[in-house]
């Protein structure tokens, strides 16, 4: 096929994901800042994530702005890229005629797609090595305010915090801005905004962080400051994520995702999205209700997706809920009574999720997760006997867990089998992996094989029952997130590499001398300096240390 050929395959697929939408923004580039949103995966993932969804409709909605969207190509069609630059879906324009281009980020693993798309649509991926010419190069989504080092060295500026608060004061700065570094100067007086280029970070022997500073040979640097705050939407009122697109090409298929909550109340140890979210912040009824309304008179038929950390905890869901014509999904809650009140207005689902994370109190005591037993048996066997399918989420390789902590898991799903034969039951279970902003961000993972030795037992153990489903993520994928979690500047070259060379990570590590171990298997000391102690999140390093000295100290007082 020739060039000409292959692009014209590619436009016309472009174009039939784009009849199937309802909701995209058309603008005349003319006059408007011109902005790619990228998503570092493909459009199926990339669409269903209502953070991304969000934001390509908050920039539409400025005046002078412009925004399209652009993802990882699918996998049929990365070679046909080869001879054609990557380009937005909606004007099909080349990403290097974009002003900026924005990557949305809330998964460390897609961190090698971000050079990769970089690569396809002909940018030169490390920010050092651009050109004047070359759009600006923006980083958001939880990955950005939790540790964006990593990834640093391919933008020229990230957000640190929530959308809302950042978005228009960065835009009316690009507005006004004359030239290239007189935007970039007027960015360092905006809360939130991290510049990486105008800091240097230097190590000491065997790799620690020795002292991170404003970069030479920078003359706008020394005016960079220290600390970085993050900033976030200050009340329901500030919200401004809604679900711009539907389509039917999504995980959640013509579902239209509604906001109801953000922030977790429980904040448990090891959860990311519950340290940097927080302040819970909720939106009262008649706002959800508004934004239902709104949508349904311009789309008929569709199905609404409540979104949230703790859906359980919304008070004002059953008044939700009886909202007449509204075909609702909820698809976690959180073992207890309050959930299992609310079953009888979810009989026509098809499953409910609930988090046990742990197979023992002492574990779930430890990770701060205040569920019982006898709350996710009985939440288990309400969810059961109504007809409804049960996910439970568990975690393997968690802080203190021994093999008797793995055989009480096998014998809890075991009992919930006994109470209630009916339905199916599907475990998903997830590596422990620890995050910066929780108190685990000092303690190392345990060892893949340690932890694929326990998966197997669980699946063997449980393979036998009726109706008993077990899913599993891959440890070495867990380790990868790991690295790329708790990692530094250093990686940037490694996360090139992977990209343009085809390495996994561990042969990507030692081609740039990284040892995958001083990341991920080592216990870090107390007075160690991490690489996102410039991120003010609202909590302080030593309420993070004694709530770590707390959970790995053995006491009787972890049981709930």
């Amino acid at each position: 096929m020739t060039t000409g050929g292959r692009r014209q395959r590619l436009i016309q697929k472009a174009d039939s994901l784009l009849r199937e939408e309802k909701g995209t923004v058309f603008k005349d580039p003319g006059g408007n800042l011109n902005i790619c949103l990228v998503y570092p995966n493909v459009y199926h993932v990339g669409m269903s994530n209502l953070g991304f969804q969000g934001v390509y409709g908050m920039l539409n909605r400025m005046d002078g702005v412009l925004c399209e969207r652009a993802f990882l190509p699918d996998p049929e069609d990365i070679r046909e890229y080869e001879t054609t630059e990557l380009f937005s879906l909606e004007s099909k324009r080349q990403l290097g005629r974009f002003d900026m281009i924005a990557f949305s980020v809330p998964f460390e693993n897609d961190y090698p797609n971000i050079p990769a798309i970089l690569d396809l649509a002909g940018i030169t991926p490390l920010a050092r090595e651009r050109g004047p010419r070359e759009p600006l190069l923006l980083l958001g989504g939880i990955a950005a305010f939790s540790n964006p080092e990593p990834v640093a060295g391919f933008f020229d500026i990230v957000f640190i915090g929530e959308a809302e608060p950042l978005l228009p004061p960065f835009v009316e700065a690009a507005k006004r801005a004359e030239g290239r570094d007189g935007f970039l100067k007027d960015l360092l007086g905006l809360p939130g905004m991290y510049l990486p280029s105008f800091y240097e970070v230097s190590y000491q022997p065997g790799g620690p962080i020795k002292a991170r500073e404003a970069a030479s040979g920078a003359p706008e640097a020394p005016g960079a400051p220290e600390v970085i705050k993050k900033q976030f939407a200050s009340g329901w009122r500030d919200f401004s994520m809604r679900h711009s697109i539907l389509t039917p090409n999504t995980e959640f298929s013509n579902m239209r995702l509604v906001e109801i909550m953000r922030g977790c109340p429980w904040s448990c140890s090891f959860c990311l999205t519950g340290h940097v979210y927080n302040p819970p912040r909720i939106r009262p009824a008649h706002d959800v209700k508004k934004e239902i309304e709104e949508g349904r008179a311009l789309i008929a038929g569709h199905r609404i997706g409540l979104v949230g950390p703790s859906i359980s905890d919304y008070r004002e869901l059953p008044e939700l809920l009886r909202m007449e014509g509204v075909d609702f999904s909820i698809t976690s809650l959180r073992a207890g009574g309050r959930s299992i009140g609310l079953l009888p207005f979810l009989k026509g689902m098809r499953s409910i999720s609930i988090a046990a994370e742990a197979g023992t109190d002492r574990l779930r005591g430890l990770i701060n997760k205040k569920i019982t037993e006898e709350e996710i048996l009985e939440t288990s066997r309400a969810v059961l006997s109504e007809g409804i399918n049960l996910r439970i989420y568990f975690m393997a390789g968690l802080p203190s867990e021994t093999d008797e902590d793995t055989d009480a898991l096998i014998n809890l799903v075991g009992r919930i089998r006994d109470i209630a034969p009916r339905g199916r039951i599907t475990l998903t279970i997830s590596t422990f992996v620890p995050k910066p902003f929780t108190c685990f961000e000092w303690h190392p993972m345990e060892r893949p094989e340690v932890v694929k030795a326990r998966l197997k037992r669980i699946k063997k153990s449980l393979g036998a029952l009726k109706a008993v489903s077990v899913f599993h993520d891959l440890p070495k994928y867990a380790c990868m997130q790991g690295v790329f979690a708790m990692g530094d500047r250093r990686l940037t070259p490694a996360i090139l590499a992977m990209a343009r060379e085809g390495l996994d990570y561990r042969a990507a590590l030692k081609k740039t001398g990284i040892p995958e171990d001083f990341y991920i298997f080592r216990r870090k000391p107390a007075d160690e300096a991490l690489p996102w102690d410039f991120i003010d999140s609202g909590v302080s390093r030593e309420a993070l240390r004694a709530e770590y000295e707390r959970a790995i100290t053995p006491t009787s007082d972890k049981i709930y």
